[in-house]
């Protein structure tokens, strides 16, 4: 089985209908985050406008990003520099979407999981496939049918034996995801 291909989306909270648009709307945050208004980020105006969104980032890690995208011989990010750096990052750090934005996007990502499962593609989990996708990532759960089975029910909320996507849907935004070092 061939890995997938990590594929960075483009920023959702960017994506107007001309990009003058949205290169007018990252200079506006370009502009608040150069707070000394010298035309160039720094690491520290950049860790320092993280903070103030509540993103704390860690000194080091956006100075190494700052190196990667500053021009030759500059310590921060000029326009350019910076917009490259959005592009590499997506909105991960320098945007957040709007609401329906990021509601449309989780859905697509929950259709995109739950097909990983839907092996035959008819709508449905099985127990036999949810026990074939348990496998191929190792979980000891996928050697018991059993066990699958006892998956199954606990969300099947009627009782068809497989798992439809509203079910799916129940059951991951009821699985608690611990984030390291938060």
């Amino acid at each position: 089985m061939e890995k997938p291909e990590l594929k960075i989306k483009p920023s959702p909270s960017f994506r107007l209908r001309t990009s003058s648009l949205n290169t007018l709307r990252l200079r506006r945050i370009f502009d608040l985050f150069d707070r000394d208004g010298d035309g160039e980020i720094t690491t520290a105006e950049l860790c320092a406008a993280l903070d103030r969104l509540g993103l704390g980032a860690d000194p080091t890690e956006i100075g190494t990003l700052v190196k990667a995208h500053a021009p030759a011989g500059r310590t921060g990010l000029d326009f350019p520099a910076f917009e490259s750096l959005h592009r590499a990052l997506g909105d991960e750090l320098l945007g957040v979407a709007e609401e329906g934005e990021k509601e449309a996007e989780a859905e697509e990502d929950m259709e995109e999981a739950f097909r990983v499962f839907d092996e035959d593609g008819d709508g449905f989990i099985s127990a036999r496939e949810l026990q074939a996708v348990l496998g191929k990532l190792g979980f000891v759960e996928g050697r018991s049918l059993q066990t699958v089975h006892e998956m199954i029910c606990s969300v099947d909320r009627n009782s068809d034996g497989l798992v439809d996507f509203g079910e799916f849907k129940s059951m991951m935004r009821g699985i608690a995801v611990a984030v390291p070092g938060a």
